[in-house]
């Protein structure tokens, strides 16, 4: 008898593919295991070509690129193009891929997942509009109730959600996947001609204003990767400091994850800083805390909670309490060449030590686990 075919999963984000780190990990994994996979997701004005992945992929092209109009759109198109698919089970990711995609699994009596990789309801573009937050917050409830099984990015946040809805929510971490690359030995000292590294969204909330001001005194380059809500703003401001023109700051854009891998191992530190805007900047997890680590550099991270609970088991980081740029440009030069060396190669060194314990593959062993629970 011929074998059955694999069982069908599909999981919905409103991010460009080629970009979404944690989503390529996990489609990847459940993909390997013998899953039929397709990931949807949104197609950009600027976006490449879809990098091959081993699970399916498909973007859907929206007129509208932002605010209402683009939610109201992105809803009613992936509703239509999910009633023309067959699935074993659904899996939306945050908010705005969520109602659609549980009527999708209402309409044919399938298991709905919902996997929270932010509070939706608390980002600071949402906080800062009450009535905008109530609506979300609607949603929330709604869909986390009704969810078959539900996940998210770290324990604060399931902590977090689990006191707000009375329900579970498992935690499968945004790390990244341990390569068999070894790295050299931690330097003695920050080497000389490394750069800061800054990867992630340019949106409000991220520090990246503050760091910006910050840089005039830094004895070094920032080098970020990423774009947002805040792209022009930002390069109008590192512009009016001079330090385009100085080159003590680039501004790289997108960046594919194969390529911000090897960039981020050239780097001598990598920043996570962020502002106390909303409980889901306040309790992330953020996938750049780990890929710093992998990359065997030190970093310097906020004093958030989830961060704060990582650094006193594995000391990688240093942390600030405050994004003052005169607390930036002091944190950043001890890390950087003339500042405090001993220092720098601990936290190197700490790096290489924790990258064997925290790594997708453990991970990836409960995520696997959490999908055989509900499919098979």
């Amino acid at each position: 008898m011929p074998s059955p075919a694999p069982l069908r999963l599909i999981f919905t984000v409103t991010t460009d593919l080629n970009y979404d780190q944690r989503m390529q990990r996990i489609c990847g994994s459940l993909a390997r295991a013998g899953y039929d996979v397709l990931l949807v997701g949104r197609q950009w004005p600027g976006s490449l070509p879809l990098t091959p992945q081993p699970y399916q992929q498909h973007r859907l092209r929206c007129w509208n690129t932002r605010g209402k109009l683009f939610y109201l759109e992105f809803t009613v198109r992936l509703l239509l193009f999910l009633l023309g698919q067959r699935a074993a089970a659904w899996c939306a990711i945050d908010l705005d891929t969520a109602l659609p995609v549980w009527l999708r699994a209402r309409l044919s009596s399938q298991p709905f997942l919902y996997d929270a990789h932010e509070l939706f309801t608390e980002v600071p573009e949402v906080v800062a509009r009450p009535r905008v937050q109530r609506l979300w917050r609607w949603v929330e409830q709604f869909i986390v109730l009704r969810a078959t099984r539900a996940y998210t990015v770290g324990p604060a946040l399931a902590a977090l959600l689990k006191q707000r809805y009375g329900r579970p929510f498992e935690v499968i971490r945004n790390i990244s996947r341990l390569t068999n690359e070894e790295l050299p030995p931690a330097p003695a000292a920050a080497p000389a001609g490394g750069f800061i590294l800054y990867q992630g969204a340019l949106n409000a909330g991220r520090g990246l204003e503050q760091l910006l001001e910050a840089m005039p005194r830094v004895n070094g380059r920032l080098v970020v990767c990423g774009e947002g809500d805040l792209s022009v703003d930002l390069r109008a401001r590192a512009d009016r400091l001079g330090l385009l023109v100085s080159g003590q700051v680039e501004f790289r854009g997108y960046v594919l994850p194969a390529q911000l891998r090897e960039l981020t191992r050239q780097a001598t530190v990598g920043v996570m800083l962020l502002e106390n805007q909303g409980l889901s900047y306040y309790y992330s997890l953020a996938n750049k805390f780990f890929d710093y680590l992998h990359a065997g550099i030190p970093q310097l991270v906020i004093d958030f909670p989830e961060y704060r609970a990582l650094n006193e088991q594995y000391e990688v980081a240093d942390l600030i309490t405050d994004l003052a740029p005169a607390t930036l440009a002091a944190a950043l030069n001890r890390l950087l060449p003339g500042g405090d060396a001993a220092r720098y190669h601990r936290l190197a060194d700490n790096c290489r030590r924790a990258r064997t314990q925290l790594s997708w593959q453990h991970e990836e062993a409960r995520l696997l686990a959490l999908y055989r629970e509900v499919v098979g």
